[in-house]
């Protein structure tokens, strides 16, 4: 059965429907109604976009990339005119620059770095991939350079930068690394679940810059393990993740402790500037510049976008069936629950493919384990929640899949960004089902156009179907039947019998 839409009503297909006037939003047959039905009450009148390959592209404004170690530089059309080579840096820092492949500034950075270089404090808005985490390490390794250690009665970092993830802080250590090459500043790294004690006596041993999360930062200054009054760059990222994760309380304790805000340089970058992040802002940095990227650029030009319309029971069928025809490698999987990515992994498995589910709850050796694994080619799928789609930077993402489509909109742009890196291409797929199409409209609205719809081969689904009901029946024979309790038994921890 076909759906039709139409502003304010849901008919039945039919003759008076047949020849429908140019402007209602008719979709394709439809698996499940009632999800689409929702999905109507929310759209705005439009012609369905023509249905031709998977391979369509919605370009909107251009993507800045930020090339790193081990990929490939971006692009002309994702840099300015603005080279490295024109700034003011150390020997050394152009060096480090030139060995990662960067010649040109992005847009952020472009914007971002002639203030900072003149001492100014800088709040800005840029997306994942924009070159951001490049802009303020450039920026931090050039104060450092120029201007001399201040004094304190405890020994402590330099330089502090606080991220709100795990994953995130260890990728600024990486980028850090390869821009302070060739300088002699000692890094630090500290988070939380793995290898305390070796934390703790590198950070000791002392550090010049120092990366982590809120909460193990805090546990080692509280152990007087080393101090904040020597900091002369505070940069905080992903700052609108800070209040998302319930790290605000510990971003004030920190910030609070720092020398007074007019003899630090400063830094603060967020995918939006809420009035929250606004405010943080204002009240601990010294009169900052804010540097905006053009809202238009919020997508990948060059991800190939399109979206399904399956029933819940023909998500995971579809999903095995779209992995077994694409040149998958490494292909991140976005579902919105913990619960939901570990039965997914397990369905995966089964079927054949290598998988693994990360989320908060993964121990830290295993998260990185499976990241370096990922990495490197030899785990083909990740499959993830929202906690693994900021701040990750996994070269050659083939594709990436909203098994779920995010609540929020902005998580939309930061789970596709994961692909199309450093002037590459991608593919984002994502299924609108029953639960999560009410979505859709919000995401749509939020990137500025309509996401190309892509009809289901009902035909192959249905072989994959069967194939997928055909092996967990071979898969309960191999257990054999569950065994059954003895009536006269007494359960564990049961009393007597009733009278």
């Amino acid at each position: 059965m076909s759906i039709a839409f139409f502003p304010g009503k849901v008919t039945r297909p039919g003759p008076q429907t047949a020849a429908a006037p140019a402007g209602p939003c008719v979709r394709p047959a439809l698996a499940a109604p009632c999800a689409y039905i929702a999905y109507a009450c929310r759209l705005r009148p439009r012609q369905l976009p023509a249905q031709s390959s998977t391979n369509l592209i919605f370009r909107i404004g251009n993507r800045f990339l930020e090339p790193r170690s081990g990929t490939q530089a971006p692009s002309d059309r994702h840099v300015t005119t603005l080279s490295f080579a024109e700034l003011p840096l150390s020997e050394s820092l152009h060096q480090g620059i030139a060995e990662l492949g960067f010649t040109h500034c992005t847009p952020i950075q472009s914007q971002a770095l002639p203030l900072a270089l003149k001492g100014r404090d800088v709040a800005g808005q840029a997306q994942t991939g924009t070159g951001k985490t490049a802009a303020y390490l450039i920026a931090l390794f050039e104060q450092l350079a120029s201007t001399a250690p201040l004094k304190a009665r405890e020994p402590g970092p330099r330089a502090l930068i606080v991220a709100p993830t795990r994953e995130l802080a260890v990728q600024i250590h990486k980028d850090a690394e390869g821009l302070g090459k060739h300088l002699p500043y000692r890094l630090g790294l500290v988070f939380g679940g793995i290898d305390y004690e070796k934390q703790r006596r590198h950070l000791a041993e002392g550090v010049d810059i120092l990366i982590g999360t809120p909460g193990r930062l805090i546990d080692y200054f509280k152990q007087r393990v080393y101090g904040l009054r020597r900091v002369q760059v505070m940069v905080l990222d992903e700052a609108d993740r800070m209040f998302d994760l319930g790290f605000i309380r510990d971003i004030r304790y920190i910030l609070r402790r720092l020398p007074e805000r007019d003899r630090r340089l400063n830094f603060l970058f967020s995918a939006t500037l809420t009035h929250r992040v606004l405010e943080l802002a204002y009240e601990h940095m010294n009169d900052p510049e804010f540097v905006r990227i053009d809202p238009e650029k919020m997508t990948v030009d060059r991800v190939r976008q399109c979206i399904y319309f399956p029933s819940n029971d023909d998500k995971i069928p579809l999903l095995l069936m779209l992995l077994g025809e694409m040149d998958a490698r490494r292909t991140l999987i976005f579902v919105n629950t913990k619960r939901a990515a570990e039965r997914l992994r397990m369905q995966i498995r089964h079927n054949g493919i290598e998988a693994e589910a990360i989320s908060g709850d993964v121990p830290q050796k295993k998260r990185l384990r499976m990241m370096a694994d990922f990495s490197s080619g030899r785990l083909p799928v990740l499959i993830g929640t929202d906690v693994a789609s900021r701040g990750l930077h996994i070269p050659d993402v083939s594709h990436v899949f909203n098994f779920d489509l995010p609540q929020d909109a902005e998580d939309y742009v930061h789970r596709i960004g994961r692909t199309a890196r450093a002037g590459a291409t991608g593919d984002a797929i994502s299924f609108a089902c029953e639960h999560y199409a009410i979505s859709l409209p919000e995401i749509e609205g939020y990137i500025g156009h309509k996401i190309p719809v892509e009809e289901i081969d009902r035909d192959r689904l249905a072989e994959v179907a069967a194939s997928l009901k055909t092996a967990r029946a071979a898969s309960a024979r191999r257990r054999g039947p569950r065994p059954r309790r003895r009536s006269g038994r007494k359960r564990p921890g049961s009393g007597g019998p009733r009278s």
